[in-house]
Formats: structure tokens, sequence, C-alpha cells
């Protein structure tokens, strides 16, 4: 096929890549060592580059030639052979864990800076020219969070807003809005932006040591959508962890009889919450109509999904062996921001054209019920696909043995429509016959434009970004 003339810039991504350290082997697939990985065009070709991220856990499993930094779904233990002194130190040192920084899931921007980011408090600078690791951050010295999301997002002056869990901070557990500037003033250009960090605004957990577990949340122009959902992070159970001999993942307990909370906020400040009762949630995509926001969601009855990550499961007989107890379901709630507020019990608030629904409760609270968009198709591993939110259709693209990674969307530059331009995935196969390969489709339509065959061993990754060519700094500067 053929690449636009246009496209120059990176397409930058990361994902777990090494699972066996000597005779060791993580348990779960997102234990694996971060491997990052890039796709470059230029002048019509493409060009690819890999290299661990060169993490303090990387660099202690190597030098130990065993896995002795714990992860998500593997805990690592002392070294036999040493003395019971040492062993009482490393059981006592893990009651309270300092997670790994192995940062395998996502890529951030700051200013002209990236990072590779996870879901604990660690996130690496790297250069994403040559894919060197540079300068480890810990967000736990400049805001009181524990654990953060791999998902940030940047409002129009090119802020970083991400969200946290502060752990019996004090005597209470919450979680922390925080915003990032994307560079510092004149005067004080040697420091770092994150030394000029702001806390916008702290929400109370509803449990001191059941905090909720948040994959993502939501931005729109002036609000801010937290979801509080009962997959749960055990604190007691985590801090036995090491002792009982369990991972960190047995210690998420999803408490199916709790509602979910939807919290907007704005100007740091709660302004409304709403219940619905189910699941597990992944925010997709959020508008604001008519004094209501609108945000579809991919959700799940339980916590399944994970398990089927465990590598003892990845096996030849994938799609046979693990039939999910939940099929993720894209669900579209409306939540009605202003209303009467002297309306009749069981009324439903909202004042759009849909099924969804948001009812005055007894007590004055406002329980949701969704519009189901489309049920067991969001999220599958073979197949890249799209959805279109005002229409319902969906487009999507498969080959027998493939298995797409994220899709990632380049705008066209002289771009009409919001859907003007291409979208880019990785492909790993399951065919040993059959190279991995890059696949650029047309946005619109979903036809495939072209693919560039990359002759290594290519592993099936998180997220990414795609950088334009302007904002990549050659390796001279």
């Amino acid at each position: 096929g053929q690449l636009p003339t246009w496209l120059k810039g990176m397409l930058l991504r990361n994902g777990p890549g090494m699972h066996t350290v000597g005779d060791t082997k993580y348990n779960h697939w997102f234990d694996g060592l971060a491997l990052l990985h890039t796709f470059t065009f230029k002048n019509g070709e493409v060009y690819y580059r890999s290299k661990y991220l060169r993490s303090d856990t990387y660099n202690c499993n190597i030098e130990a030639n065993r896995i002795v930094v714990s992860e998500f779904g593997t805990m690592a233990y002392p070294d036999p052979c040493k003395n019971i002194f040492a062993k009482a130190f490393s059981y006592l040192s893990h009651t309270i864990p300092e997670f790994t920084d192995n940062c395998l899931i996502n890529i951030m921007k700051t200013g002209d800076d990236f990072y590779a980011t996870s879901e604990t408090n660690f996130i690496w600078k790297i250069n994403p020219q040559t894919l060197e690791t540079l300068e480890k951050v810990d967000y736990s010295k400049y805001v009181a969070v524990n654990v953060a999301t791999s998902h940030p997002h940047y409002d129009s002056a090119g802020n970083i807003l991400n969200m946290g869990t502060s752990i019996v901070d004090k005597g209470k557990t919450k979680y922390i809005l925080f915003k990032i500037p994307p560079s510092v003033p004149e005067k004080e250009r040697k420091k770092s932006c994150f030394k000029h960090l702001e806390v916008v605004c702290s929400i109370p957990s509803r449990s001191l040591l059941n905090p909720s577990y948040y994959h993502s949340f939501g931005i729109t122009e002036n609000y801010i959508i937290f979801i509080e959902q009962p997959l749960k992070l055990d604190i007691v159970k985590m801090a036995t962890a090491y002792i009982r001999h369990v991972s960190w993942a047995s210690c998420l307990v999803y408490h199916k009889e709790e509602k979910v909370f939807f919290l907007m906020l704005s100007n740091g400040v709660i302004q409304a919450s709403y219940l619905f009762h189910t699941v597990l949630f992944f925010i997709w995509f959020i508008s604001f109509k008519d004094g209501h926001i609108i945000f579809d969601i991919i959700a799940y009855t339980d916590n399944s999904l994970y398990d089927m990550f465990y590598l003892k499961k990845l096996t030849t007989d994938f799609e046979e062996n693990n039939k999910l107890t939940s099929i993720p379901t894209c669900k579209r709630f409306v939540v009605p921001l202003q209303y009467d507020k002297d309306a009749k019990v069981g009324s439903n608030l909202v004042r759009l054209p849909s099924t969804a629904t948001a009812i005055k409760e007894k007590d004055g609270s406002i329980y949701c019920q969704p519009e189901i968009l489309c049920e067991g198709e969001t999220y599958p591993l073979y197949r890249s696909q799209i959805f279109n939110v005002q229409t319902k259709e969906m487009l999507h693209w498969e080959e027998d043995h493939c298995w797409p990674s994220e899709p990632i969307f380049v705008p066209s530059p002289d771009a009409r429509e919001e859907d003007d331009g291409i979208l880019l995935t990785c492909i790993v196969t399951s065919d040993p016959k059959k190279a991995p390969f890059l696949l650029v489709l047309d946005a619109k339509t979903f036809k495939e434009l072209g693919r560039a065959t990359v002759d290594v061993e290519l592993h099936l990754d998180l997220h990414g970004m795609f950088i334009p060519e302007k904002d990549v700094k050659t390796e001279t500067e």
C-alpha cells in the first residue's frame, strides 16, 4: 500500500515485553517489563525501533537474573540464600509497600518532555527519539498520592490533569485531582514542572480502608467526572499480601452490592453526585448538550476481565478457554446538571431524546439508568474497530490470526470533519509464518491504506501516542 504524503512523525507505544527473567516467570500479562517501541514516518518510509525501559525494577531483576520486584499479579520474595534478619526486614518493608517503577502502560507528554507511566506513583522521563531512559519522577514527592492513573487529560492551556489516591494519609483516604503545568516561569527554568504541581481538589473516599480502583476519569471544558465504583482496593489485604504469599491483584475486591457514584466537579468543588448500580467502568466519550453531560462508558458487571490476562490462560486456545462472565457493554448515561428541585419523586429529569433516565429518589438523590449502545463488541483482542456514538454504526477491520493494539487517530492537516485522517495500529500475529506489521487505515471508511511489516518479535502493547514531526527533537538537540 501507500502512506499519506503528509504523515510525518512518530508512533510511540508502551507495553509489557519481558515475562521471563532467568528461571522465574511473571504470572500476569500486565506484569511484564516495559518495552518501548516506535514507528517513525519519514519520506514515505517507516522505521522501527524498540528498547526496554531501564527502570530500577528492570535493572534489579536483570542484575539478580530473577524476578525480585513484585508486580500486579506476581509477588517476589527474598533470595532464599539471605539470612533470617534480611528476610525479616523484607517482610516488614512490604507492610506498606513501595510499588514497582516498571512503567509499562502509557506515554504522557509534559511540555516538550515525554514520560512512560503506569498506575503507581512513579513515572520515567524518556527520549522518544532514542528510547533512552532518562530520569525517574516520584509523584509522592510533590503530592500525597500512593497510586495515580495512567490516563491523564490535557486542557486547552497544555496543563496535565490527573488523579491519584492518598491512602490513609492523616487518618483519611481520599482521591486527589492535581494539575501539572506544561512549563515553568523563565526565572525558574532549571526547576522541574513537577515542583509547580497544584492540587485542584480532594474527594473523600467513602471507605477508609477500601478506596475505589479507577482506570481513568472524564473531562469536559468545565467539569471533571469521577466515578467511584465497587471494584476496590482492600488496604488490609494489601498490607498483609507479602506475608500471605499472594499478589496485589488478589487485593482488588468487587463489592457487587454497592452502588456506583458519579461525581461532577467544577472549579475544584463537587457540584453534584449521581447513583447507578453495577460495574467496572472505562470512560470512553463525553459531550455536553443543553444542560446535560452525556458520557459513554465501557462497563462490566464484574472484574473477570483482569483474570483473563493471567499468562496460563493466554494459550493457543485463548478464545475457547476465556469466556468472560461479564461481556463488555457500551452504556450511555445522560446526567442533568440543572433540574427542578421541586420535581416529583420518581420523575425522569432527562430532557433530551434518549432512553437513558435520571430518576429522582425519595432521599433527593438521582438514580441513573443508561441507554445501551452495543453489547459484547467493544475491546475484543482480535479486531480493530470504531463506533459512531451518534449513528451507532460500527466499522471494524479483522484478519485471521491477527491481534491489533489500541488504534491511534492521526488527523489530516487539512481536515474538514472530525474523522478526516488515519488510524495506526500495531498487529501481532499468532501464525508463525506471518510477520507482525503496522497497519494504516482510513479513519472514515476503515479501508486499509497500507502496512509496514516488521522483521522482529513484536509484542502486543497497551497505549501510546502519535508525536508530530515538529514535536520530535532530533538526537542532536
